[in-house]
């Protein structure tokens, strides 16, 4: 909620600016969009989702005995986060700076691996709540779907999908050169923009909006079989807890990923020169995409905690492997 106050707050401050000046000041907004807006919330999310994601990775090396199927999806998602979040810190002074200074192949490569980790992640929450499902219906048996081994070869194929899926986005990113100001521009200000919406339409409907279709169909699933076996044994506890869980992973999941996606075509389709788009009007649809670009990848500070912290035991785990530790340090003759 916080951040859509965030987006209507820009929204109004780029009308003032429209006012005062109409092209200078939608120019001015987005720089400075990108160098204060962009870097911190990419800051925030280094901090916060670094920390979260390497408790979990730790914690499931050192901490997990019995890998089951679920566990391996989340380390996957963690493994996911982690190396998005590595690319935040040349990001953050890239845009800091106003100035990309590393090189067109480190350009490229970073944004390759940010745009890996939005769609291996959304496809590991899929995977996800499916597996959730499997083992809420079948608690007391092992489905094929859950077994380790089905585990492993499922985050092989969705590693290498995503891979595949991204390959072209390699052909669409523009060097960094005196043209563009040695900027690393992001996937939608770089190409051929009549080209670039093309392959951006498909990664929407097959990386996201497939996806989403999935976990929504697994979900609601999810909550008429829990709805009938608590009319069977007639108390609401057993539905309270996991249906909340069911809501929150939803609505997470489309708050977070849907604006950027709109946004992102939006913004291509903006870009065509045969739309003959007004100049402030395009930085008015890159002000609003910007804005939700670290908003999509806010997931990777929230997986940790909504995912790993507040479920699967691993919160206990974790603790009782700190007390472990603990105990040995403070003992006698240590």
């Amino acid at each position: 909620m916080i951040l859509y106050y965030f987006l209507i707050t820009f929204f109004f401050l780029i009308l003032t600016f429209q006012a005062v000046n109409e092209t200078d000041g939608c120019l001015l907004m987005n720089r400075a969009l990108e160098k204060y807006y962009l870097s911190t919330m990419y800051s925030l999310e280094f901090i916060l989702g670094f920390i979260g994601n390497t408790i979990v990775v730790f914690g499931y090396i050192f901490c997990l005995k019995n890998w089951k199927s679920g566990n391996i999806y989340l380390f996957n998602l963690s493994l996911s986060d982690l190396l998005f979040l590595c690319t935040l810190p040349i990001l953050v002074n890239s845009y800091s700076r106003d100035q990309w200074a590393k090189g067109s192949v480190l350009c490229h490569s970073n944004r390759f691996l940010l745009h890996a980790n939005l769609y291996s992640s959304i496809l590991f929450l899929t995977v996800i709540s499916i597996d959730r499902y499997m083992l809420i219906k079948y608690p007391f048996r092992e489905h094929c779907l859950q077994k380790r081994k089905t585990a492993l070869i499922m985050s092989v194929a969705i590693w290498i999908g995503v891979i595949l899926e991204l390959l072209p986005l390699m052909h669409f990113l523009e060097p960094t050169t005196a043209a563009n100001n040695y900027k690393c521009l992001d996937y939608a200000s770089s190409g051929d923009p009549g080209k670039s919406l093309i392959y951006s339409v498909f990664l929407t409907v097959c990386g996201f909006l497939i996806p989403l279709v999935i976990m929504c169909c697994f979900y609601v699933k999810m909550v008429l079989f829990l709805k009938n076996r608590s009319e069977q044994l007639r108390s609401l506890l057993t539905l309270e807890k996991p249906l909340t869980l069911v809501v929150l992973a939803v609505v997470i999941f489309s708050v977070l990923f849907t604006p950027y996606h709109i946004m992102r075509n939006v913004r291509l389709a903006s870009r065509i020169p045969a739309l003959k788009v007004s100049v402030c009007t395009k930085g008015i649809i890159n002000t609003i995409y910007i804005i939700t670009r670290p908003i999509a990848f806010l997931n990777s500070a929230i997986n940790p905690v909504f995912y790993f912290l507040m479920g699967d035991h691993f919160r206990e785990m974790l603790m009782a492997k700190v007390r472990q530790l603990l105990s040995r340090l403070t003992a006698p003759g240590k």
